[in-house]
C-alpha cells in the first residue's frame, strides 16, 4: 500500500472559524506540548479541507504544532480515521473485524458492493460514495455495523443496509 502524501499543489490555511477551533484545541494542552494537539488538529484539517489530508494540509498542521512534517505523516498514515486521498460525499466504512464478521458483515459488504457497484477502496464516478473496509469501530455489541461519515448504523441486515444507502439519495 502506498501511503505517500498526495500533493494538490495548492497552499492551505484554516478559515477564521477553524482557527478559533484550533485555538480551543491548543488550550486543552500545556503550551510546551503543542504536539499533543496533533490528532484533533488533523481531524479539523480533514474536515476543513474537503474530507481528506493532502500533503499541504499535513504540512500546515506540522507548522501549527512545531513538528517536522514526517511526524505528522507518521500519525496520519497510522490511523485509519484519516483519509489520505479524496473520498466521496458519503464515506461508507464497513467493519469486517471478528465481531462484525461473525454476525454477518460479509453479507452486509456484498449488499453494499452490489448496491453501489463498488469494491473496497473505490469511489463512484459521480463522487458521491467511497467504500472502505475498516477494522473495529468499537460498536461490537451491535454488530454488524458500518459508519457513513460520522454516523454509525448498527444491527444491520443486507436489507436494512440497502435502505440506509437508499436514504442518502
Amino acid at each position: 500500500m502506498n501511503n505517500a502524501p498526495i500533493s494538490t499543489g495548492q497552499a492551505v490555511q484554516f478559515s477564521a472559524d477553524a482557527l478559533k477551533q484550533a485555538e480551543t484545541i491548543f488550550n486543552r494542552y500545556p503550551p510546551e506540548h503543542k504536539l499533543s494537539a496533533l490528532l484533533p488538529l488533523l481531524d479539523l484539517a480533514q474536515r476543513e479541507f474537503g474530507g481528506w489530508l493532502s500533503q499541504e494540509a499535513m504540512d500546515y498542521v506540522a507548522t501549527l504544532v512545531d513538528a517536522a512534517p514526517i511526524r505528522v505523516y507518521e500519525v496520519a498514515t497510522f490511523y485509519t480515521m484519516y483519509n489520505l486521498k479524496p473520498v466521496g460525499k458519503y464515506h461508507v466504512q464497513i467493519c469486517t473485524n471478528i465481531s462484525c464478521w461473525l454476525c454477518g458483515s460479509d453479507a452486509i459488504s456484498a449488499a453494499v458492493k452490489e448496491k453501489l457497484e463498488l469494491q473496497f477502496g473505490q469511489s463512484s464516478e459521480d463522487g458521491r460514495f467511497t467504500l472502505t473496509e475498516v477494522e473495529c469501530l468499537g460498536a461490537c455489541v451491535n454488530a454488524p455495523m458500518l459508519q457513513i461519515n460520522d454516523d454509525y448504523y448498527e444491527n444491520l441486515t443486507p436489507e436494512s443496509v440497502v435502505g440506509v444507502i437508499d436514504g442518502l439519495a
